[in-house]
């Protein structure tokens, strides 16, 4: 489990782009947890294709990603409070 969070400038319509950009590549990979942060659950290889893309988006004088390594044992590592707007990541998928 990798938790991805970012910052990502909008004062100009080119910032603005590289967010929905960021959000999108994001949202390929994971789930949305708040605004600017996701939690995917996925391979070191998967991983590397994603980081790789989002440093390629970002402008690195004014936009920043931090990636936290939450490893296999996620559950117990994350606490969560007040509205649940998440799925679980790990639970049966419907479709």
């Amino acid at each position: 489990m990798v938790l991805i969070t970012y910052d990502v400038e909008t004062i100009t319509s080119a910032g603005r782009k590289r967010l929905r950009k960021v959000a999108k590549e994001c949202k390929n990979y994971g789930q949305r947890v708040q605004n600017s942060v996701f939690e995917c659950n996925i391979d070191p290889a998967l991983f590397a294709a994603l980081k790789y893309r989002l440093v390629n988006i970002i402008d690195k004088e004014k936009d920043s990603l931090r990636f936290y390594f939450l490893g296999n044992n996620w559950q117990k590592r994350v606490d969560h409070e007040g509205r649940e707007t998440a799925f679980d990541i790990e639970g049966t998928l419907i479709v």
